[in-house]
């Protein structure tokens, strides 16, 4: 059963105790940022990869150049 919490757009479910808020712009809103948030995060993940990917080709690098040097 759904009962209505006075002041806000929220009601109460009585076997959960779950809050659900009834107001559908407050909700799209949340979303909204939830998805951004999950946007960035992806995001910074991809570039620390990227970061981890072009130390590693900078380290091959510098091994093989030290490698070149002292073969001469």
């Amino acid at each position: 059963m759904l009962v209505k919490v006075e002041g806000t757009h929220f009601v109460r479910d009585t076997e959960t105790m779950a809050l659900i808020n009834t107001n559908s712009s407050e909700k799209n809103e949340y979303q909204t940022k939830v998805k951004l948030l999950k946007t960035q995060k992806d995001e910074i993940n991809t570039v620390k990869k990227e970061i981890d990917s072009i130390k590693n080709d900078m380290r091959e690098i510098k091994e093989l150049l030290l490698a070149m040097n002292n073969n001469k």
